[in-house]
């Protein structure tokens, strides 16, 4: 018996039982009142937030009403719910307990949310409303209004707390609540209406007719308005009062608002008045014209009249979120539109900015000191926080841009980002922490339902937060993560809300804004950009206000702008260089570099302008700016130098995930200090190809090392394996957007052969994983390995040596001359190494398989061009292009490579070299040959730099052509000219192909 119970006791505490002699105690009650075994009725427990209040308040509802309780087993989704909610809310228990009845209605809880259409159809009919008017006036129908209120919450809190990924639910969960709000103040305002009519004490009593033409408009306000609410928290509200013309004429304008007035002190009681059923929550009128000061309802001209004359600039603000929620509709869509223009020009008053920033740290300074480190809401690194920077950047900038115009705070996120006025990254966490933060709002409000804004202090309950949110798996983890989003969502806050740029902007004078520009319009265009009124709004968000930071961009712009102009794409430029500005504004050096170092500024603007593989780049490592101060940082780093930095970064993370995150990191940051070099003419094409080359070694050498540290074990540690390099990554002659040509040896050292095969096929398959990256791709193509896409993807160096001894073809023998190992074995890549020497150098050449390498090529020339592509301009398979020069140079060194040892490298240059250098080519060939292939590979590089995609054919469009030619040096309106150079030099290039090649 004993074990039996020790046993039952350790499965409770697996579910999440804490107090295990209590829970045990309770369980054994449930079972003889429910007649249900203990099995069945913790079957959801593990999902309960806190399995030990929930099985107590089971014992006490079934106490009072075991049929209840038992009736609702039944149903699989409506046990389930009872559990989440008990468990994750006294406020919820006390309910049930009040009201055993509602327990049938969680029947199917939790599958779905009501729709804002059901809750209000549910809360009218709990108080039969009909034309507006409940049918019964007494304190039963708020009671009735209050229990169908809290069953539609149950409802929302189920679907919530059963939820998947309850942080992915937290903007549809918050619009519901908003919607059951609206719901039960409308069914509260049809209440008041009948009270109203009735006459009962502090209704004064008004004919029906009167009541009924009053028109009373509820405009939801702050969280409510935006559709993000709680679960328990003050609804604020604005009343506004209208009437029907009959109503009017007949009662007057002032009787009219003392009926709407009487409406609206009923419909708060009706929500927040003692009854026998408690409140729902507190309904908030305070942000009206002079808050508790003024009327409680006013007309909407009264409204108007007072945001024209005395309204504060936090008043705005409020306004931002306003939406009608209940009451006549069409009233509440006028006061919103007649409201709109106000709040968007409300940041042009005097000091606004100053004035938001100041009652953002007034609401801290407020904060009790004990309360400040628990404080979800209101706290530093807290909702408000999010809040207040989202609104402030909302107000300032909707200015002029309407698109940003939300209520809600996650779309104003979303819309902010999307125009450019904060970085993706900053909008990202602020949109991931708003929603943590929320979720932790709305788990300890279910607490017990009531309004608070505190993390829990207690571990117990720290531990219960955990579980009913699902963010963390303890209480410990639970706060650690509440630590680290305070911290980065202070960190955003304080970048953001303190931009001296928002000052600037909103510091404009109306004409500033609509005639100044219209000068500067015609400017912009004259010199250059497409799109002069977009470059308005980056130029007016740099320059504008009194900031020592604004003063300086003031300073550098007029010059800045002529080298936009003077670039491939002035508007991208620009707007690059806006958004590096934004993401750099909280850094000092930046605008001292570019102030102080003209050089530093003017390769800024050339860059930007000439090349989005740069400026997409640069958006996500803005500090790379930092470089053009000094020439030595734009140097490519070494491979040792690199090697070191990601054998560091694989020793600080635990996981392949995070190590290769890193690792990606740092191939995006070389790459893009190889381009930024590239286009400031600092790096020759062969220089930039052998840095190209080896930032993508030391990448596949980490990913490899990472890989083999997952995927070998240690009894299978003799196995070798390596990586070697085919085609241009062979050749050490990469290109901005270039595949790397690989193929795979292993050596089992003792390794069942067979499971030899496998590790190596994991390998593989875990190299093409973790190498790949969406922004820079790096693509592992081993299409040029034995048999090609038809063979194995790894093989031994035995079955190699196999292969080519007996099966290998003519271009098998050929695609060698490039191969060179990488990573993996050393031992291995020499013991390759010999044995693709004998293949690629032979002694003596078949004349067959070099017929066959010449047929193979007219092959390639009239099959792999792209349908409709000008074999002219095809820069990889046209005639005199990369492809020729390389399968000349290629057919020589199987020729002649065995006797004229220069020509044994896997360099298309030093090879051709080599056999200039052995009368083999003669010097003008060698030049006409080299010229062609370094201006196609220049070409294909400048191609991928200027879009920021990958081409193979020089464009027809000259606009874009004349990009690529500024890139390689040329002057403005060059596009002709680098066409002609092109055509011409493969021309040239073919000539001397076609004579040496098929002679």
């Amino acid at each position: 018996m004993t074990t039996e119970r020790s046993q039952s006791l350790t499965h409770l505490a697996r579910i999440g039982f804490s107090r295990l002699a209590e829970a045990d105690r309770d369980l054994g009650e449930l079972e003889e009142l429910l007649a249900l075994e203990r099995e069945a009725l913790t079957a959801p427990a593990a999902r309960s937030a806190d399995p030990d209040a929930a099985v107590s308040a089971m014992t006490r509802i079934a106490r009072r009403d075991a049929r209840a309780l038992r009736a609702l087993h039944a149903d699989a989704d409506g046990w389930a719910a009872v559990w989440a909610l008990l468990g994750a809310s006294s406020g919820f228990a006390d309910f049930y307990l009040r009201h055993p009845e509602e327990l049938s209605h969680l029947v199917a809880a939790g599958r779905s949310l009501p729709t804002e259409e059901e809750l209000r159809a549910s809360l009218l009919e709990s108080v039969d409303a009909e034309d507006g008017f409940a049918v019964d006036p007494d304190e039963r129908s708020w009671v009735a209004l209050r229990i169908r209120y809290r069953r539609q919450l149950a409802a929302i809190a189920a679907y919530d707390l059963l939820s998947a990924s309850p942080v992915d639910e937290v903007a549809l969960v918050a619009a519901r609540l908003a919607d059951a709000a609206g719901a039960a103040l409308e069914a509260s305002l049809c209440v008041a209406r009948a009270r109203v009519v009735r006459g009962l004490p502090g209704t004064g009593g008004f004919p029906r007719e009167q009541v009924a033409g009053t028109r009373l408009a509820v405009i939801g306000m702050g969280k409510t308005g935006a559709r993000e609410l709680n679960y328990v928290s003050d609804v604020d509200v604005i009343f506004v009062a209208g009437a029907d013309e009959v109503v009017l004429a007949e009662a007057g304008e002032s009787r009219v608002v003392d009926i709407a007035t009487r409406l609206a002190v009923q419909t708060m009681r009706g929500i927040s008045g003692a009854e026998i059923e408690p409140p729902l929550w507190e309904v908030d009128a305070n942000l009206r014209p002079e808050g508790k000061q003024g009327a409680l309802v006013r007309t909407l001209d009264s409204h108007l009249s007072y945001y024209d004359r005395w309204a504060k600039s936090w008043e705005f603000q409020a306004l931002l979120k306003a939406r009608p929620i209940a009451g006549d509709r069409e009233l509440g869509d006028e006061y919103v539109r007649a409201v709109q223009p106000k709040i968007w020009t409300s940041a042009a008053r005097e000091n606004f900015v100053d004035s938001v920033q100041r009652m953002r740290e007034r609401v801290t300074e407020h904060i009790p000191a004990a309360e400040v480190p628990y404080q979800l809401k209101l706290g530093p690194g807290g909702i408000r926080d999010i809040e207040f920077t989202v609104q402030l950047l909302q107000l300032v900038h909707g200015l002029s841009d309407d698109r940003i115009r939300q209520r809600g705070t996650l779309e104003a996120i979303d819309a902010l980002v999307a125009q450019g006025y904060i970085g993706r990254a900053d909008a990202a966490t602020f949109s991931h922490d708003y929603r943590v933060l929320r979720l932790l709002e709305h788990r300890v409000q279910l607490r017990q339902l009531r309004r608070t804004h505190l993390m829990p202090e207690r571990p117990d309950e720290r531990r219960v937060l955990a579980r009913a949110s699902g963010l963390a798996e303890s209480g410990e983890k639970v706060w650690e993560l509440w630590e680290k989003i305070k911290r980065e969502v202070r960190d955003i806050h304080v970048r953001l809300f303190y931009r001296p740029l928002l000052s600037a902007v909103a510091s404009l004078h109306e004409e500033e804004r609509s005639l100044s520009p219209a000068q500067a319009h015609d400017r912009l265009a004259a010199i250059g950009f497409t799109d002069p009124v977009g470059a308005l709004r980056h130029i007016a968000s740099l320059t504008t206000g009194l900031s020592r930071g604004a003063t300086i961009q003031r300073h550098l712009m007029p010059v800045m702008i002529r080298w936009f102009a003077d670039g491939v794409d002035p508007d991208y430029g620009l707007l690059a260089f806006r958004r590096i500005s934004e993401r750099l504004g909280a850094t000092p050096w930046f605008l001292r570099m570019l102030r102080d170092s003209s050089g530093a500024a003017e390769s800024l603007t050339r860059v930007l302008s000439s090349s989005r593989y740069v400026g997409e780049l640069m958006e996500w490592i803005p500090e790379s700016a930092a470089w053009l101060d000094d020439p030595e940082l734009l140097q490519p780093r070494s491979g040792v130098a690199l090697q070191e930095e990601a054998r560091a970064i694989q020793s600080r993370h635990a996981s392949i995930e995070d190590a290769m995150r890193s690792v990606r990191g740092l191939r995006r940051r070389e790459l893009l200090r190889i381009a930024m070099a590239g286009i400031l003419g600092t790096l020759t094409i062969e220089e930039i190809a052998h840095a190209l080359t080896t930032v993508t070694e030391v990448t596949i050498q980490a990913t490899l090392r990472a890989v083999r540290r997952e995927v070998v074990p240690e009894e299978d540690s003799a196995l070798d394996f390596s990586v070697i390099a085919m085609g241009r990554f062979g050749g050490g002659e990469l290109g901005f957007g270039s595949d790397a040509d690989v193929m795979y040896v292993y050596r089992a050292n003792g390794v069942d052969p067979q499971r030899a095969h496998e590790l190596s096929l994991q390998l593989v398959a875990g190299l093409r994983k973790h190498s790949e990256d969406h922004r820079v791709p790096l693509d592992l193509d081993a299409g040029l390995r034995p048999e090609g896409r038809n063979g194995p993807m790894a093989r031994s160096l035995a079955a190699y040596g196999e292969y080519y001894r007996r099966w290998s073809l003519s271009w098998e023998a050929q695609a060698l001359l490039r191969a060179r190992g990488v990573a993996g074995s050393t031992k291995l890549i020499r013991a390759f190494t010999e044995l693709a020497d004998d293949v690629r150098y032979p002694a003596t050449v078949d004349p067959q398989g070099l017929r066959e390498i010449k047929r193979i090529k007219a092959r390639v020339e009239n099959e792999r061009l792209p349908q409709g592509a000008d074999p002219a301009r095809h820069l990889k398979l046209g005639p005199g292009s990369l492809s020729d020069v390389e399968w000349l140079v290629q057919l020589l060194q199987l020729e002649h490579a065995h006797r004229v040892p220069g020509m044994r490298t896997t360099s298309t240059m030093d090879a051709l070299r080599a056999a200039r250098d052995a009368g083999i080519v003669a010097e003008t060939d060698a030049q006409r040959l080299a010229d062609a292939w370094r201006l196609a590979s220049r070409l294909r590089s400048a191609n991928t730099l200027l879009s920021g995609q990958t081409s193979d054919v020089l464009p027809t469009d000259r606009k874009k052509l004349d990009g690529i030619g500024r890139l390689l040096g040329y002057p403005p309106r060059s596009a002709t000219a680098v066409e002609e150079d092109y055509l011409g030099a493969t021309r040239r290039a073919r000539r001397v192909f076609e004579k040496l090649f098929y002679g």
